[in-house]
């Protein structure tokens, strides 16, 4: 298949040397020159635009940092839409608000082009090793068109609803996500302060009604997970910065659904201010520091 590519960073550069690996003709663009070197390299050819990416491809896939982006990909002069074919789908796997992918998906509609979203969830090990679960907003029909596609690229591909549902689905399970590393982070570093070893208290929670992730699979005091970044002086892994950008996006739809999130946005604020103590750059369980004394 010929697929446009564009937007080759952490997550989009080893998805797209997936789709190459599965026998994928791949048009790329990015803004970074040296990655265009790499993928040109792999065989695939690099374009001067999005509008050029979207050329002749049967399939064009974005992938890029924030909403505002998503939004000059598709809709500049030198945008998707005006490369794209009438009748060629599209899919975006950035993570940004519902409702900015539903007023594009609108605008493309116009020209008889169907976008969907698909954010994903896995991080960069998972996007490496085609294992990324992919939350699908879109048609029956289009979701039948992508799936295929996706699943060279991950392990679990979900049809969530309409355009906009994977990025509702993504933001919930984020805010989630970063509301429990925050519990773990407090539970672990109590259990330290008041004296027990916390390999026995991870293996205690983890055996008991406080068990999750946070605790289990990548548990914020160093040591307890060997392949867990809090074991690598929390480098790698899931940025504090990008936890932080997720929380904004739930915390602003929670707003314009007048829904509460209380621990989200609480979760929002102590995110804030790990970012302020310059400690954006460190995986989100790092937070775990906000609740211990420094060496």
């Amino acid at each position: 298949m010929n697929i446009a590519f564009i937007g080759l960073g952490n997550m989009g550069a080893p998805m797209a040397r997936n789709l190459i690996r599965a026998g994928h003709a791949l048009q790329v663009f990015d803004l970074n020159k040296s990655v265009l070197a790499e993928f040109a390299e792999l065989g695939a050819q690099v374009s001067d635009s999005p509008a050029q990416a979207a050329q002749g491809t049967e399939l064009v896939i974005t992938m890029l940092p924030a909403a505002a982006h998503v939004r000059s990909v598709y809709l500049n002069d030198d945008g998707v839409l005006k490369g794209i074919s009438p009748g060629v789908p599209a899919v975006d796997c950035s993570t940004i608000d519902p409702q900015t992918i539903r007023d594009i998906a609108a605008v493309a509609a116009q020209q008889g082009v169907v976008l969907g979203d698909a954010p994903v969830s896995g991080g960069t090990g998972g996007a490496q090793a085609g294992t990324l679960t992919f939350m699908v907003g879109g048609s029956a029909g289009h979701f039948a068109v992508l799936k295929p596609v996706l699943e060279q690229m991950g392990r679990n591909i979900v049809h969530c609803g309409d355009v906009g549902t994977g990025q509702i689905a993504k933001i919930c399970n984020n805010m989630l996500l970063a509301i429990s590393m925050i519990g773990v982070a407090e539970s672990m570093a109590l259990g330290n302060a008041l004296g027990i070893d916390t390999e026995v208290l991870a293996g205690i929670i983890n055996t008991s009604t406080g068990r999750c992730w946070s605790s289990e699979a990548y548990n914020p005091w160093p040591g307890i997970v060997e392949s867990a970044p809090a074991s690598r002086g929390y480098s790698g892994g899931f940025g504090a910065e990008l936890m932080l950008k997720d929380l904004g996006l739930a915390t602003e739809a929670a707003r314009s659904a007048h829904q509460p999130v209380i621990l989200g946005a609480v979760a929002q604020q102590l995110y804030q201010a790990m970012s302020l103590r310059g400690d954006g750059g460190k995986d989100f369980s790092a937070i775990i520091e906000g609740y211990r004394p420094k060496a």
